[in-house]
């Protein structure tokens, strides 16, 4: 076995910290650097998968996570354009029948950094990756300010999709969107227990998700969103929030107690999303988790989920192993076969709710509409989007 390694993981998102908590407890030495001032999550609502909260269980947390979120019993959208169902997924129709929790990321943040602070896992801040140095007597993380730290037996990169050590080339989609975060309406009619989307083709959406408690004002939240390509950004920010309230409502009327509570444009946060599979890293003593190895688009939500399960398929592979090259060789196997296969759904289901196509939300419309009862698809789509698809760690 490999021994006690002094490591360097880069980046407090989900899966930085997550790997930090699960090496530490293979008794591993750990030091987190991040590029900001003090750790901040990113981003408003999120769905923690089965998939995921397998690997929350695995650390402990997951109990603490289910205080603070939702759940989520299944994904409903509907295409407006011919009031047919465009999405229609029951997580009951899996064999688990593990619900979905949808919480808000600094919720998530906020459980994991607790746990690296009990664990007394130093984090230090003001430390934006540039470049990595391998030498002789281990591998040194270099950052903008210039300063080198000192040298690891290994580097754990989890800066995200924008990594600058990460090879394999970054695709910027076509279509991002705005987040925001509100307080859950007393009444309401939106769906209950469930992500609800409304599609125009697959040109415009909307989405609401329950998010457990809203960190912003400590009651019951709900995070919603709107499709947008990114060079449109502008436009939406200028015509100010009563435009963007309007082109909300026009596509959901229903959605008036949400979105009416969003009162500047300054509470509308952009997401864009890019699309990468890493390749190799030139060194055993690199490791990739999350987006600086794999991101794909949000439509199957499985972002944070994927680098949850690095972590815990990183740590594995080195607990099992007798040389680092042998723990990358694991880790590549445990991990590919369900990232290329995400990756290539993502890529298949991605058009059908986000582009400029005509023909294909049409197709999507018809075949959820008349396939998606047939018990085989249903379990199928459950399964999937559960993320339990060739999961292995």
């Amino acid at each position: 076995m490999l021994g006690k390694l002094n490591i360097a993981i880069v980046g407090c998102g989900p899966g930085g910290l997550a790997t930090a908590l699960f090496l530490q407890r293979h008794g591993h030495d750990i030091t987190i650097f991040e590029q900001f001032a003090e750790p901040l999550p990113l981003g408003s609502g999120l769905l923690i998968q089965p998939s995921g909260q397998l690997i929350l269980e695995m650390l402990g947390l997951l109990d603490r996570i289910k205080s603070m979120a939702s759940p989520v019993i299944q994904l409903n959208g509907i295409s407006v354009e011919r009031n047919r169902r465009a999405l229609d997924m029951r997580y009951s129709n899996t064999s688990e029948g593990i619900a979905a929790l949808g919480i808000h990321r600094a919720s998530l943040f906020a459980v994991l950094l607790e746990a690296i602070q009990k664990a007394d896992i130093p984090i230090v801040v003001n430390s934006r990756l540039s470049a990595v140095e391998d030498g002789d007597n281990g591998i040194r993380p270099v950052f903008e300010s210039g300063v080198n730290s000192g040298a690891f037996d290994l580097l754990i990169d989890a800066t995200g999709a924008r990594s600058p050590v990460a090879g394999g080339k970054v695709t910027r989609l076509n279509y991002g969107a705005f987040w925001a975060t509100v307080d859950m309406p007393q009444a309401h009619c939106i769906m209950p227990a469930a992500l609800d989307q409304r599609y125009y083709r697959a040109s415009q959406m909307a989405g609401i998700m329950p998010i457990g408690l809203n960190p912003a004002t400590g009651n019951p939240g709900a995070a919603l969103f709107w499709s947008e390509k990114p060079e449109n950004a502008g436009q939406v920010i200028e015509s100010g929030i009563d435009r963007f309230q309007q082109n909300y409502c026009d596509l959901w009327p229903e959605a008036e107690p949400f979105v009416s509570q969003i009162t500047s444009v300054e509470e509308l946060n952009l997401a864009v999303y890019n699309h990468r599979t890493g390749l190799p890293s030139p060194t055993d003593r690199l490791f990739h988790v999350g987006d600086s190895w794999h991101c794909t688009s949000p439509q199957l939500g499985q972002g944070a989920n994927m680098a949850l399960i690095d972590a815990a398929a990183l740590a594995a592979a080195l607990e099992r192993s007798a040389s680092l090259s042998e723990a990358g060789e694991r880790y590549r196997k445990a991990r590919m076969t369900h990232i290329r296969l995400y990756q290539m759904l993502s890529v298949i289901f991605t058009p059908l709710y986000q582009s400029d196509s005509l023909l294909k939300p049409l197709i999507r419309d018809i075949a959820i509409h008349h396939f998606a009862r047939m018990p085989f698809i249903r379990r199928f789509i459950a399964k999937t989007v559960s993320g339990n698809l060739a999961l292995s760690i």
